[in-house]
């Protein structure tokens, strides 16, 4: 599907509208995503501190307690790891579990329960058991939001066997891969960045769902290849435009699932431009971009006309100071100075 019936600025939904398709935001085609799915399995339930609240969470579960019931919309309390256990035993017992996370940066609170439990369960039972739960985290930067409210720690996760990683970028996707996750019988984490909630795109109104492991190529290029990872999708696209008036022409790789993760589609990507960056919404340390770069050198070793790239997070805490943000942050002109590094 073109990237224009995918995404679109809020101001151009008449666009879409005029040519009869269906537009949502990211945060209402998640929501309805959730409503199908509660709808469609009566084993299905979502939990989280402030689901059923006013705010819910930043809109996604919005009204969904006044459709279901507190019994299938349910608030915790602050005790995540507990819950977690709570909800790696539902999945165990036949239930449908969305532990919906306002913050991954409370994701280690949780580490013994998902890394000892809901990782290997599957195995360790000889295939009896399966955990099909599905754990939305937000991350994002906030408005100050610091240290401790800001982290993409999806990275540590890449290392755990028997975990999922989903990461969507459009609304489009945010459905069809919410749905693909519960229909999945393995723990899922599924990572949304809160900063693009309101963007717009094409979302049918029936069910439908992505394969997990397929990635998709949102913009064809051959000079260079960017395989961007959620928020970073959307500055690739942006600095992709303003190469393209240099003469550059970008490759734009949005992997969707990073565990599975489509090697191939980018294997064949990089060899055709020979040149590869990876755009993280993380630090740089040990994170996706180390794996995807290391992945296609063991493939073959030749493949790079120049090294390759990763755009990052520094590997330093997150800083409160707006004009440190700035700094910290990375956005479509690191891309742009990167490419032409490169090219």
């Amino acid at each position: 599907m073109p990237w224009t019936k995918v995404f679109i600025e809020k101001d151009e939904t008449n666009i879409l509208q005029s040519e009869g398709l269906r537009v949502l935001s990211f945060r209402n085609a998640l929501k309805e995503a959730q409503a199908q799915i509660l709808t469609k399995y009566p084993e299905a339930f979502l939990m989280g501190e402030g689901v059923d609240d006013v705010g819910g969470i930043f809109g996604t579960t919005l009204g969904l307690v006044d459709q279901f019931g507190k019994e299938r919309v349910m608030d915790i309390p602050l005790a995540e790891n507990g819950m977690t256990g709570i909800a790696i035993g539902a999945a165990a017992a036949g239930m449908k579990p969305i532990f919906i996370h306002q913050r991954s940066d409370f994701l280690p609170m949780c580490f013994d329960q998902i890394v000892n439990h809901a990782a290997k369960l599957h195995y360790m039972t000889g295939g009896q058991v399966h955990v099909p739960l599905v754990i939305r985290n937000i991350i994002g930067r906030g408005f100050g939001s610091a240290a401790q409210h800001s982290q993409g720690l999806h990275g540590i996760f890449l290392h755990i066997p028997g975990i999922k990683i989903i990461m969507p970028s459009t609304p489009y996707d945010v459905k069809g891969l919410l749905i693909a996750a519960i229909e999945d019988e393995n723990p899922i984490l599924f990572v949304e960045h809160r900063w693009i909630y309101d963007y717009m795109g094409f979302v049918p109104e029936e069910m439908y769902s992505i394969p997990i492991g397929q990635g998709i190529i949102r913009r064809n290029g051959k000079d260079i290849t960017i395989v961007a990872l959620s928020h970073m999708v959307y500055e690739s696209m942006k600095a992709a435009i303003l190469l393209e008036k240099e003469g550059i022409d970008v490759e734009v790789i949005d992997p969707r699932t990073v565990k599975p993760m489509d090697e191939e589609l980018i294997f064949q990507s990089v060899s055709k431009t020979g040149r590869l960056i990876v755009a993280d919404v993380a630090c740089k340390t040990g994170g996706i971009g180390a794996e995807v770069i290391c992945k296609m050198i063991e493939r073959n070793i030749n493949l790079f006309k120049v090294p390759p790239v990763r755009i990052n997070f520094p590997d330093t805490p997150t800083p409160s100071s707006p004009v440190l943000e700035d700094a910290y942050y990375p956005t479509v002109s690191h891309l742009v100075r990167a490419v032409k590094s490169m090219v």
